[in-house]
């Protein structure tokens, strides 16, 4: 039976350490719903192609003290884990209960016989347990008769069960054993309750004798609290793995409404799998839920409540996923569809957060619905023992390492929270020792958390022959499959040893890591070594090369291979061990270690040339704000802002126009009243008559007159308009900055300044200012009224005497 003591906790009397460790490691291998251990069978055990099945019954409380509503919620959950179930070898049956108090009335309804839970079974589960709200007819008393039940419940799970299958009972209900009112129990009242209970402890006595759990769940106010744990613990109290939570428990809930979310606990909890809460929401809307990494089996349950309310499923990736079939690497089914409960089923779902999208007709979208995840995590344990072929009394290291079907490396301690590891090595000659494995850091362990176990265990003296070497893991959500590592005792200094190590550790899908054999050849005749690969991932589609080695008699030679990578290979830990065995010794395994290996995605366009792109982005930026610098300040140096026109009649002023438009390229104005005495500048326009326009030209100013003929602005000059009248020009700045006052530094005697940009000072009569240098730049004048700047060649115009002439950087 799978619930026996290991043979090793039998065997092994050595001690209370020895003991606690060949009870973890039975446990691990006994777990009723894993299969036996590897070291008990005369043969390897397969990997498991999924779950290990289950025989559960549901046994709802269907008596008339149950509301329309709560009986509801009770057909709910009883469907939700039908459907959630994860194996498809697993058998559920459903069953109501009451009491039987007078003539025609039963204290127990079948509506869902053993059913096993492959597609048609879940789909059938989903519509037998709809049953449980149909009251007629059914000829249920009012009264609460648990011995009826779970007899009933036992002899269905006898009569379709295999005897190593694990047995499991769910009981639902919202009261206290109540027979008072049953004939079958005894005369009166009170002599009835006393039966009951009676035959309720010769029920509970079968249940731990067939190795039968039962796990009660009581909601409302009504409920006898030490009845449910007396249930529980009167039962089968082996768990699925030697982990408290496998236990069975009672659990109470305030009201029908958490009787779905309880149960499905309490069923995780059963079968060793664990249930990641999701979110609520009306439809329409989305739902989300989060499978981890570790998980190799899930079901994605949706309690919908209202079955006109349709689900549609998202991977992690975005994409919609089939309902049924195959699908990047995982398989789906649903069923449920047409119910209040919908259930995805999922072998090897990609690990992230799914999304479901909720929607529904008009007057169906009052109910929210709730999405949970129930999944377990099947891994595969690859243990190595070094040496490989160890002598009697010599001390060796076991490794062990987990991985998933897909072949992908455990390599997070948080997935496995509560991880118990432990491996045994059996063989001739001796009784089984058995190995706590640790992921301290400690001893053999090279580093904490890394989730590589590693121990230390020395090779009893008297073994003879083959050895044998199985690990074994218990955690809460994971069971392991047993791969035993054999090999045999050498009698002395082995023929062939070998030592592999890897040079690279990072691979792109499609490319290849190189390594290193070392292998040395103490025998008189040559060794052909083969280099193989286990318990590798097959999407990964591993090849390594040479395939064989062959080292001469008392050589030592070191030899590259190459691992070559699929390009489908997933991303992550690669899994796997790198083999090497003797083909001359009859194919012993005389070295091996892990591919530690990381395959990251290949690189992308962008990330092979981003520093091209981002180069020339950056290239092409300089050169665009180049082209818009030289634009702008060929803007500023043409503009002639700032630029003060003076009208002039025999050196003296007659009146001046400013331009203060910012880069004005033409300036247009007229002369008012020329022939008057006090003649006039104002501004115009390309219409306004006799209008003159000024604009720049290359280095110096034109000039055009209202007769179409332009005459260049000369340096040091007036240009003639006419009327013996003069235009001369001054001001300006240099392009983007306009001097202030302060900047301006008056000569003595006041009058007009002069510039000295590259057109010189005022254009017009020359005062009696210090000659400046050329084009204005020239020595600091010593001015006879006092210090100015320095001097252009024209002096102060006008009336203001010989002042210092204001040097002008003119824009023009």
């Amino acid at each position: 039976m799978p619930y026996d003591t290991a043979p090793a906790a039998a065997r092994n009397r050595r001690g209370a350490h020895r003991a606690t460790v060949a009870a973890l490691t039975a446990l691990c291998a006994a777990v009723p719903l894993g299969p036996p251990p590897a070291w008990a069978a005369p043969t390897p055990t397969a990997p498991s192609a999924g779950p290990t099945p289950v025989d559960f019954s549901v046994v709802v409380d269907a008596s008339a003290s149950i509301g329309e509503e709560a009986l509801a919620r009770e057909a709910e959950a009883a469907a939700l884990i039908g459907q959630g179930e994860l194996s498809e070898r697993s058998r559920a049956s459903v069953i109501g209960f009451g009491s039987a108090e007078k003539e025609g009335q039963q204290p127990v309804r079948e509506v869902c016989p053993p059913t096993v839970v492959d597609a048609a079974g879940r789909q059938r589960i989903s519509d037998c347990a709809r049953r449980l709200t149909d009251r007629e007819g059914t000829n249920l008393g009012p009264g609460t008769d648990f011995p009826a039940a779970l007899t009933q419940a036992l002899t269905r799970l006898r009569e379709s069960g295999t005897p190593d299958t694990p047995k499991v009972v769910f009981l639902l209900t919202d009261g206290k054993l109540n027979v008072a009112d049953s004939p079958a129990y005894g005369a009166d009242a009170a002599a009835r309750q006393q039966e009951g209970a009676k035959r309720l402890r010769e029920v509970l006595d079968r249940a731990r004798r067939e190795h039968v759990q039962i796990w009660p769940l009581g909601f409302g106010k009504g409920i006898d609290k030490k009845a449910l744990q007396q249930m529980a613990d009167g039962g089968y109290r082996n768990g699925c793995a030697d982990l408290p939570g496998a236990r069975p428990r009672p659990e109470v809930v305030d009201g029908a409404a958490d009787v779905d979310k309880a149960l499905q606990s309490a069923f995780a909890a059963a079968r060793c799998a664990r249930v990641e809460e999701g979110t609520s929401s009306k439809p329409p809307g989305d739902l989300t839920v989060t499978i981890p990494p570790i998980a190799t089996d899930g079901s994605i349950t949706v309690t919908k409540r209202d079955p006109r309310v349709t689900a549609t499923y998202y991977d992690p990736k975005g994409r919609k996923v089939p309902l049924q079939g195959d699908f990047d690497g995982s398989r789906f089914e649903v069923s449920g569809q047409d119910g209040p409960v919908e259930a995805l089923r999922v072998k090897d779902p990609l690990p992230g957060r799914w999304r479901v999208h909720l929607s529904a007709p008009e007057g169906h979208r009052d109910q929210p619905a709730t999405v949970r995840a129930i999944w377990q995590g099947v891994l595969r344990s690859s243990v190595t023992l070094e040496p490989s072929a160890p002598r009697p009394g010599e001390d060796v290291v076991v490794r062990m390492r987990l991985q998933t079907r897909r072949g992908v490396v455990i390599t997070d301690p948080g997935q496995l929270a509560g991880v118990r590891a432990a491996a045994q090595l059996s063989g001739d000659g001796f009784e089984p020792v058995d190995v706590p494995l640790r992921d301290d850091g400690a001893g053999p362990d090279e580093r904490a958390g890394d989730v590589l176990y590693g121990a230390s265990v020395t090779v009893p003296k008297s073994a003879t022959g083959a050895l044998r070497l199985t690990g074994a893991i218990a955690a809460p959500g994971v069971t392991g499959d047993r791969r035993p590592y054999d090999t045999r005792v050498s009698s002395g200094a082995a023929p062939v040893a070998a030592g592999v190590t890897l040079e690279s550790h990072a691979v792109h899908p499609g490319g290849s890591v190189t390594g290193k054999l070392v292998a040395r050849n103490n025998d008189s005749r040559p060794h052909t070594l083969r280099l193989g690969l286990a318990d590798q991932s097959t999407q990964a589609a591993l090849r390594i090369s040479p395939a064989t080695v062959t080292v001469a008699p008392g050589a030592q030679e070191p030899v590259s291979f190459t691992v070559s990578f699929g390009a489908g290979a997933p991303a992550g830990d690669a899994g796997g061990r790198i083999t090497v065995t003797d083909r001359t010794d009859g194919g012993r395994e005389v070295g091996s270690a892990f591919l530690t290996v990381t395959v990251t995605p290949a690189p992308t366009w962008w990330d092979r040339w981003w520093w091209a792109v981002i180069g020339g982005a950056g290239l092409l930026l300089a050169g665009t704000a180049v082209i818009a610098i030289r634009v702008w300040y060929g803007g500023v140096r043409s503009s002639l802002q700032g630029l003060v026109l003076e009208l002039r009649r025999d050196g003296r002023f007659m009146g001046k126009l400013e331009v203060r438009e910012a880069r004005a390229k033409a300036v247009w104005f007229s002369v008012r009243n020329p022939s008057s005495e006090r003649p006039g500048l104002q501004r115009g326009n390309a219409r306004t008559a006799q209008a003159y326009r000024l604009r720049r030209k290359g280095d110096g100013l034109r000039l055009r007159g209202p007769d179409g003929k332009e005459q260049a602005v000369p340096r040091g000059a007036a240009a003639k308009l006419g009327h013996d009248l003069e235009l001369s020009v001054r001001g300006g700045n240099r392009p983007g900055r306009e001097r202030t006052g302060r900047e301006r530094r008056p000569g003595p005697s006041g009058g007009a300044r002069d510039t000295s940009g590259r057109f010189g000072g005022l254009i017009g009569r020359s005062g009696t200012g210090a000659p400046g240098g050329a084009n204005g730049r020239g020595r600091r004048g010593a001015s006879p009224g006092g210090t100015g700047r320095p001097a252009g060649t024209g002096g102060a115009g006008g009336s203001g005497g010989s002042g210092g002439a204001s040097g002008y950087d003119s824009a023009f």
